[in-house]
């Protein structure tokens, strides 16, 4: 009887194991995921706007890599939330411009610009976007408990400071 009462008291630990870490994150991981989706998603919204636009081929190859490297992310956020039981569909607190994301007027004169009009244009959206997001990734290193949201957080800030070095270069 009382081997069975030892393993029914170890039973949470075995649950909790089988569950694959996914207990290990908190408020600020559940904000992270749920916000840098949609942030990550409009990103790719704005590298799609480059093909038929006229972008040069710079910005093109740019646009490509950073569609590339987002996509997979959002992915991988979208995972997280569904193994923390967390409902998406909205943006959580995210505030139109304050984490660099776009308004409604600044993605439709995104799409109205053509040739070096638009590469400049979406090149300076660009960074103000991945400027919004090293803001939000650093917050979550420094409040997150996930190991795998703050690699991803520290891979995010890498990348997007490195495209912004080149973005600024291409704005000259």
């Amino acid at each position: 009887m009382r081997r069975l009462v030892s393993l029914l008291a170890l039973l949470p630990f075995f649950a909790l194991a089988a569950c694959g870490g996914s207990s290990d994150h908190n408020d600020a991981d559940v904000t992270f995921a749920r916000d840098m989706v949609p942030h990550h998603q409009q990103a790719v919204q704005m590298a799609d706007m480059v093909a038929g636009a006229g972008a040069s081929p710079d910005v093109e190859a740019l646009a490509k890599q950073i569609k590339a490297a987002q996509a997979p992310e959002i992915d991988q956020m979208k995972g997280w939330l569904d193994d923390w039981d967390v409902k998406t569909g909205g943006m959580g607190n995210m505030d139109m411009g304050s984490d660099g994301m776009m308004g409604g007027s600044e993605m439709s004169r995104l799409g109205q610009a053509t040739g070096a009009g638009f590469d400049r244009l979406w090149l300076q959206l660009m960074t103000r976007h991945h400027e919004g997001a090293i803001t939000m990734a650093k917050t979550e290193i420094k409040d997150g408990s996930s190991s795998d949201a703050k690699a991803l957080a520290k891979k995010i800030i890498a990348a997007q400071e490195k495209e912004i070095a080149t973005m600024k270069g291409l704005l000259g």
